[in-house]
């Protein structure tokens, strides 16, 4: 999710703050950023390389187990019960749920929708923190977390309410996927300022604490690379799904 990426960046924030604090390169007090008596905090080199490590290992392991293994038992369960249904390949997640009912069992069915519970929460406690770093960096507005929470829950559940009582399940169909169509449209220009900043030494050069020349911490030229293949391979099948949305043929 394109919100993620927010995310990300404020957890790697508190834990060099707190690997700085630790080693005497900062105070407690550099954790108010909006005070304009203290010095604006800059994380030292050995705070970013620690922190660094500890982020790629985490990506690694959530990535490359977790995830991996549960998406890729979604896709060998549902290929193995659903490929032979000819009802599956107009199914909703409603009809998904009764034809796993009726195909595998009902715990299985159950399962499925205790997932997607737990995913629904799961992504609306992301927005809510994601909401709260963008609303306390860039707008300076700290909210209490009971009203933080409060007011972006009812944002995020009041037009599945509305669509629920107006129109059913082919409406909350219609709003998931046109949801998830949304989250794909806007991920190329979430990423591309990403890949644009990390690019370059300019913005990616940290300051050394003897005051010599900075460290050049910017992605290298393979990784450019791989990076902008994959930015325009996802612009090229967005593009394709609008087109073919328009079409009518999805």
């Amino acid at each position: 999710m394109p919100h993620s990426l927010y995310l990300g960046s404020g957890v790697v924030k508190s834990r060099v703050l707190d690997f700085d604090i630790q080693h005497g390169n900062a105070t407690e007090e550099s954790e108010d950023h909006y005070s304009k008596d203290i010095p604006k905090y800059k994380p030292s080199l050995s705070a970013i390389k620690y922190c660094l490590s500890y982020s790629v290992v985490e990506l690694a392991i959530s990535l490359f187990s977790f995830a991996l293994f549960v998406n890729s038992a979604i896709l060998i369960v549902a290929g193995a019960s659903l490929s032979k249904n000819n009802s599956a390949d107009e199914a909703d997640l409603f009809g998904i749920y009764h034809l796993l009912y009726r195909t595998l069992s009902p715990a299985a069915a159950t399962l499925f929708a205790l997932a997607l519970l737990l995913s629904g929460t799961s992504a609306g406690i992301i927005c809510t923190i994601s909401g709260q770093i963008v609303s306390e960096g860039q707008l300076n507005w700290t909210v209490a977390p009971w009203l933080r929470r409060l007011i972006t829950r009812a944002i995020s559940i009041t037009p599945s309410i509305i669509i629920a009582a107006s129109v059913g399940k082919n409406g909350l169909t219609a709003a998931l996927n046109a949801s998830q169509v949304t989250l794909s449209v806007i991920l190329p220009f979430v990423t591309a300022p990403l890949i644009y900043f990390t690019c370059r030494d300019r913005f990616m050069t940290v300051s050394t604490s003897d005051g010599g020349e900075g460290v050049g911490m910017g992605n290298g030229w393979i990784t450019n690379v791989l990076a902008v293949i994959i930015w325009l391979i996802i612009v090229i099948m967005n593009f394709t799904l609008l087109v073919l949305t328009g079409l009518g043929k999805i």
